[in-house]
């Protein structure tokens, strides 16, 4: 098996108009803080239905941008499902609060409104004497949760919704058809029913900025507090400031260096350099999550064919997904089967690439030792039978022949 032929479970797609905008950049007068951020802000904007999209350098500190955008802090509580990557969870606690984590539905490995209610209810009773301020609800492998009944639960309980719609960009959360009242597709990230909506650009995500991140939303206030904070939460803009003393020369004109800081943080800038390949990538964007839908149903169709439909992706009832992973759910233990040994041999006899998305993040060693040794029964489930295969827009119909003839050949 040469290299060439190997199939990972995720590839970036580059292709020479992504190669020529990230020169055009390079032989640019500004290579970060430029043009192309705000370009490329507008055009996650348009392609969202967000009224503002703030772009920083990956989605982890996306993430916590939005935390600090809430004013979270100590004392807070934010509820996080148990099933995604781990920066859902560090960030708002690296903001100060502390986590509860919520289960999912075994098959779908999403947050269910019954979770968000046990979690919350669990809050009240063990973190008393904190306040749950936000819930951040995963959209995983691109499958959206169920967010107007989510929202239900937590505006009765004043909790704000974020999304990590890390591997959603692209997809519906509601079409038309089960939309509701209004009649009208929801985009994921125009948040219709959250306060902000987070995405990454890592090179196996939709879109691909070598590393990137951005939050949408539709509060002014919230687009104005994110932009200052991925900037060291340094204002150049005179309303903010309060030392007109040092703020105005002596001829009574505001001094063209002068700058405060108002709100302490980091530096989470992206460069104009990844946002040239940002802008050239999202023209794609629409052309390639319907490719990644036609190869997650030929997916499921071949499984069919295969004899092995009960392990093919579960589906919710509503919205479009824009798939970024295809997850089949194995039971290895029930078959006799070793996960590790499966992936072992899809990998050396058939060259077929898979990965497990995720350790349930409540199992992990920092945060057993903070919050000690619980089961979560979804969860556990989902990560017990969990297996992402290959699926990339470049992938061929071929390949996913020879994905599902290996895997069957594997655990039959």
């Amino acid at each position: 098996m040469t290299r060439s032929d190997f199939l990972p479970y995720g590839r970036q797609s580059i292709d020479d108009d992504d190669i020529s905008a990230v020169v055009s950049a390079l032989r640019a007068d500004m290579l970060t803080t430029g043009p192309l951020v705000d370009a490329f802000e507008m055009a996650l904007a348009r392609a969202t239905g967000a009224a503002h999209a703030v772009a920083c350098n990956n989605g982890t500190s996306a993430l916590y941008l939005a935390a600090k955008a809430l004013d979270i802090g100590v004392g807070d509580v934010v509820i996080v499902p148990s099933m995604t990557f781990l920066a859902t969870a560090s960030a708002p606690h690296l903001a100060g609060a502390e986590i509860v984590f919520s289960d999912v539905d075994p098959d779908t490995g999403l947050m269910r409104p019954e979770d968000l209610e046990t979690a919350l209810k669990f809050a009240a009773k063990h973190r008393s004497e904190r306040d749950v301020k936000a819930a951040f609800v995963v959209h995983l492998n691109g499958q959206t949760a169920d967010m107007p009944a989510l929202k239900a639960i937590a505006d009765r309980s004043n909790v704000a919704l974020v999304e990590d719609a890390c591997h959603a960009l692209g997809g519906l959360a509601r079409t038309a058809n089960d939309q509701g009242a209004d009649g009208l597709d929801s985009v994921v990230g125009d948040c219709r029913w959250s306060s902000m909506a987070i995405f990454s650009f890592h090179p196996v995500k939709s879109v691909a900025m070598g590393e990137g991140g951005a939050v949408t939303t539709g509060d002014a206030a919230y687009a104005e507090k994110l932009r200052l904070l991925r900037n060291h939460g340094m204002s150049r803009l005179p309303a903010d400031w309060e030392n007109q003393g040092m703020a105005v020369s002596a001829l009574g004109e505001t001094n063209p260096w002068y700058y405060e800081l108002v709100a302490a943080g980091f530096n989470f800038r992206v460069p104009d350099i990844l946002c040239a390949l940002g802008i050239s990538q999202m023209r794609k964007l629409d052309r390639w999550s319907e490719r990644r839908r036609l190869l997650h149903q030929e997916y499921c169709t071949l499984l069919d064919v295969a004899g092995l439909p009960d392990i093919a992706p579960a589906r919710v009832s509503w919205g479009r997904p824009a798939w970024h992973l295809c997850a089949v759910r194995i039971p290895f233990a029930e078959r006799g089967l070793d996960r590790a040994s499966v992936m072992l041999r899809l990998r050396s006899e058939f060259g077929v690439g898979s990965q497990v998305h995720y350790i349930p993040v409540h199992r992990q060693t920092y945060w057993r030792h903070r919050y000690g040794v619980f089961g979560l029964p979804g969860a556990d489930h989902y990560y017990s039978s969990a297996l992402s295969l290959p699926l990339y827009p470049s992938l061929t119909d071929a390949d996913v022949n020879r994905v599902v003839d290996a895997l069957a050949r594997t655990i039959s």
